[in-house]
């Protein structure tokens, strides 16, 4: 069992937006559990907050931005990485401005006074995103692919190819979360001299200067273009070195720029909002491409909640109750007998299950050419899988019958067809008083929910 956890101490920061050029003050402060990672702005009217979900994207138009309303906060990626990095699961941080500052370019100002403020474990157990089959995200004309994979921990391996002489293709892998600080988080950003020089002319990072990014000339500039780049940026002269780059900054690792792409997608997937068990590899990602890959996992989490609690099935085990057992305590016989066999049972949860063939009388008649299960019968099925918990529970359970006194929130979510196995779940949500009980109903078919209900009975005495 791992705990979720927050940090100890608050602390502030502060620094230059690069786009805005605007001072940005930030405070972050401990979270209760379950709270996730939210931002605040301060400076607005309200100070309306803003969760760190994928589902809050609103631009990602060179960095990630997430949005509630009118209130934005761009260039959250970074900051993101690096408490995803230290797996900081609840936080809270105010914002005075529109823009998270861009600082050196990579996450570790961000991380170094995060792990100054220390951590508090909480008592809340944390909880994953289990990647259970592959899931790709695929853009044929850009080349882009991202997959996630199953595995047994965190592993994120990242590749780039911009078709320059210069950069090459690179790749960077990182295995767990322990090499984060020392192998992702100094990586800082990087960008070509020509988009550079482009930003600049449209007044686009003010806040941007030759400390906080990489610069790669990917082909022979003249020295002109770098002198009036060097008046621009305040510097007396710039140059570019044999590796191809500007000579402002020196490079922390040979394939600095495909680590920094691993910590843009770390952020970029920490906005799912837990934590992932599972193998990501990503070809060219891009803040747009992680996003739209983030997007299919959330979906796929969602998918993996709402199936949590499904009843594991092996017919080689064997049954709590057969259906001879079943017939002993239950009255039904054929046809309206609707449950072949129970498989697990405590004292609050059952779970039984249906082999459905051809052969059963309702098929014959409900939609033939195209059999499906009545929803009525669904629920029936349901009812009798309960009475077996409630009677099973009773001093004589064979001189019990249970019958309906109410049903509520029925859902009837997928057809239910001939060759299906259904698995029943019965969960009293409720103790048990005056022969009335309370029950949660699940159908399964698969991975799917077929049907739910809740349902109230009561437990009567044969005459």
């Amino acid at each position: 069992m791992i705990h979720q956890r927050t940090i100890a101490n608050s602390f502030s920061l502060k620094g230059l937006g690069l786009h805005t050029g605007v001072e940005v003050n930030l405070v972050f402060k401990p979270a209760p559990a379950g709270h996730g990672i939210k931002f605040q702005r301060v400076d607005l009217e309200g100070q309306p907050v803003i969760a760190a979900d994928v589902n809050r994207v609103v631009s990602t138009d060179r960095s990630t931005t997430i949005g509630s309303g009118d209130a934005n906060v761009s260039t959250v990626e970074h900051l993101l990485s690096a408490v995803s990095g230290l797996q900081i699961d609840n936080l809270l941080v105010e914002i005075d401005g529109i823009e998270i500052p861009i600082l050196d370019g990579s996450a570790m100002p961000f991380l170094e006074p995060l792990l100054a403020a220390g951590f508090e474990e909480q008592e809340e157990q944390r909880e994953y995103f289990i990647v259970e089959e592959p899931i790709t995200y695929r853009d044929e004309e850009s080349g882009v692919e991202i997959v996630a994979l199953p595995y047994d921990g965190f592993e994120v391996v990242s590749m780039i190819d911009f078709d320059s002489p210069t950069l090459g293709q690179q790749y960077a892998t990182l295995r767990g979360y322990e090499d984060y600080a020392t192998d992702i988080a100094p990586c800082r950003t990087f960008v070509f001299l020509h988009e550079l020089e482009a930003l600049f002319e449209h007044d686009l990072i003010k806040g941007g200067d030759l400390t906080n990014a990489i610069v790669i000339a990917d082909q022979l500039v003249p020295q002109e273009r770098l002198d009036k780049l060097a008046k621009r940026m305040g510097k007396e002269t710039v140059e570019v070195t044999k590796k191809g780059i500007l000579n402002t900054i020196q490079l922390k690792f040979h394939n600095e720029p495909a680590r920094h792409k691993l910590l843009d997608v770390i952020g970029d997937i920490s906005l799912l909002g837990v934590p992932i068990r599972g193998r990501i590899l990503a070809t060219k990602p891009g803040h747009g491409s992680n996003v739209g890959f983030t997007k299919l996992l959330k979906r796929a989490y969602m998918e993996q909640r709402r199936l949590k609690g499904r009843p594991q099935y092996n017919p080689n085990d064997k049954p709590v109750f057969n259906t001879v057992e079943i017939q002993k305590i239950m009255p039904h016989r054929y046809p309206f007998l609707l449950v072949d066999k129970i498989i697990s049972m405590d004292e609050k949860v059952i779970v039984g299950v249906k082999n459905l063939t051809m052969n059963e009388e309702f098929f014959q008649g409900h939609f033939p050419g195209n059999p499906v299960m009545p929803g009525v019968l669904q629920i029936e099925a349901m009812a009798q899988t309960g009475g077996l918990l409630v009677l099973s529970q009773q001093e004589d359970p064979y001189g019990w019958d249970t019958y309906f006194l109410k049903i509520e929130s029925a859902k009837f979510k997928s057809f239910v067809v001939p060759g299906d196995t259904v698995l029943f779940k019965m969960e009293l949500i409720a103790p048990i008083r005056r022969g009335i009980c309370q029950m949660r109903g699940t159908a399964y078919v698969g991975n799917k929910i077929v049907s739910e209900a809740e349902l109230v009975a009561q437990v009567v005495k044969r005459p």
